[in-house]
């Protein structure tokens, strides 16, 4: 009875600690990182489609990113994709392949960055406490249409409670190893 509502749980905290995930890997930290890159979006005949359909991109050195691209006419469209992105980044093209080159960080810049990670982390608690609210409150409408006992309620709130732990301290450790990789020189 209760087996259904904590998978939902499960899968759902799951998907908010990804998310953040997805957002850790676009915050730059001085660091050559493909993953830098994943968000953005070029358009290829005629549909929009991640950079890595359009173009392999590899680290070449710890501050250099390299992109080779496949086909010729692409090169402007992804100079400017790039541009346009919120990363600040200029690339540098030559022939088929565009080279960015990532400008070392300032302390100052650095806490910024960390203000934000922080941000993000917190952002993903928030999800996964809002998850748990929403199976606790599945929980107490099978009590109140007398489905389940109190002991099942107080058991399954216990679980719920339990899987909400579990990630939050995903999301910490996530956290930690940002900001230590955003401190490093």
């Amino acid at each position: 009875m209760l087996d259904p509502i904590f998978k939902d749980a499960d899968e759902r905290m799951n998907k908010s600690l990804q998310s953040l995930d997805v957002a850790l890997s676009k915050i730059r930290t001085g660091r050559a990182n493909v993953g830098l890159l994943d968000h953005i979006e070029v358009e290829y005949y005629g549909a929009m489609v991640p950079l890595s359909q359009a173009a392999n991109v590899s680290v070449s050195d710890y501050r250099t990113l390299m992109i080779q691209i496949w086909e010729r006419d692409m090169v402007s469209k992804i100079e400017k994709a790039i541009i346009n992105s919120d990363l600040g980044l200029t690339p540098n093209t030559a022939g088929q392949n565009i080279h960015i080159n990532l400008p070392p960080l300032t302390e100052e810049r650095r806490k910024e960055m960390v203000k934000v990670v922080k941000k993000e982390g917190e952002d993903a608690k928030v999800a996964v406490r809002n998850i748990r609210r929403d199976a606790n409150n599945e929980i107490a409408k099978l009590l109140a249409d007398k489905q389940i006992s109190e002991d099942d309620q107080r058991r399954g709130e216990t679980e719920v409670q339990k899987l909400t732990d579990k990630h939050v301290e995903k999301i910490d450790a996530a956290l930690v190893a940002k900001e230590k990789e955003l401190m490093e020189m």
